[in-house]
């Protein structure tokens, strides 16, 4: 029996979450959930995932901010998952350390693909 990718999700918004998290769990991943940034730093911290799903949204700190602060303690993949769909937000996360980047609207199989790769 292998242990359950454990993904955290880092989303303020309480439908889009939820949805994430219905696609994770229902493929076998365990799923972790912070409703902003700072919740999700510690979450990071104290549960050490597999993979993080960052919404760059925030309503605390930005999402750019705490793609910055899980660079410094950690190489866990990072999915930005954001409705910011402009090409140089785009190349900012990558250049900050995310691993990959998925624009809302997503359908369940482009983020399952992108989850596996990460």
């Amino acid at each position: 029996m292998t242990n359950k990718q454990v993904i955290l999700i880092i989303e303020d918004e309480k439908n889009i979450g939820n949805y994430i998290e219905t696609i994770i769990i229902s493929n076998g991943y365990k799923a972790l959930r912070a409703m902003n940034g700072m919740s999700g730093l510690s979450l990071c911290t104290s549960h050490h995932p597999d993979l993080i799903l960052l919404d760059l949204g925030l309503p605390d700190i930005d999402g750019m901010e705490v793609l910055k602060q899980i660079r410094k303690q950690s190489n866990t993949p990072v999915i930005v998952v954001s409705a910011r769909g402009q090409e140089r937000e785009k190349i900012n996360a990558l250049d900050q350390g995310a691993d990959d980047y998925v624009t809302k609207p997503f359908s369940a199989e482009e983020l399952l693909a992108r989850i596996r790769v990460g």
